[in-house]
């Protein structure tokens, strides 16, 4: 994993249950798309893409998108 990478899954909100938000450009031009959701894959986490954001769920419980 990449230090870029390293350090959003360091962030607080990370570790806290939250939600981390990352431009597209930034994941490629530091680290790539598919390391950033194999990461998250390993932690339990869930990425949305949406626009130019991937938006990073850290939790681990079920995700229901509704609209």
């Amino acid at each position: 994993m990449s230090a870029w990478l390293d350090q959003v899954f360091q962030a607080d909100q990370a570790n806290n249950g939250g939600v981390v938000r990352r431009s597209v450009d930034d994941v490629l031009k530091h680290s790539s798309r598919n390391e950033l959701v194999t990461e998250a894959r390993q932690r339990g986490f869930h990425v949305v893409e949406t626009g130019d954001q991937f938006v990073i769920i850290c939790n681990t419980g079920e995700l229901k998108i509704h609209c």
